[in-house]
């Protein structure tokens, strides 16, 4: 029959690069000598493009365009959402349980991403 497919996830050791992998695993290793081939490398890459100075305030007045418009559009549509959301809510019966219900729900998910913004 066919082997086992080896793990993906399994470092590949082939018994050259194990001094290189040592060094990486030590923690205590500050540095790792490298002969000059990072400066080389970070030498070889072009230098960065400068930003123009035009640009800057152009994309001020885009983002002040934009919150204009948001506190132009806003206000009725909020007003319009809020109204029929009151509509279809108020229209619900509504029990304890229900209320309970719907803290607890909240509750968890609130915990989760405490949980796993906290990990």
């Amino acid at each position: 029959m066919n082997a086992a497919a080896p793990d993906p996830s399994a470092p590949h050791v082939d018994g050259r690069d194990a001094w290189l992998d040592a060094l990486l695993v030590d923690e205590r290793a500050a540095h790792i000598d490298d002969a000059g081939f990072t400066a080389q490398v970070m030498s070889a890459l072009p230098a960065a493009v400068p930003v123009p100075a035009w640009r800057r305030p152009a994309v001020a007045v885009l983002w002040l365009g934009a919150a204009g418009l948001a506190c132009f559009a806003i206000p009725g549509s909020v007003h319009d959402i809020a109204r029929a959301a009151f509509t279809v809510l108020a229209s619900q019966p509504v029990s304890p349980v229900m209320i309970v219900g719907a803290l607890g729900a909240a509750a968890a998910a609130m915990w989760s991403a405490v949980a796993y913004a906290s990990r």
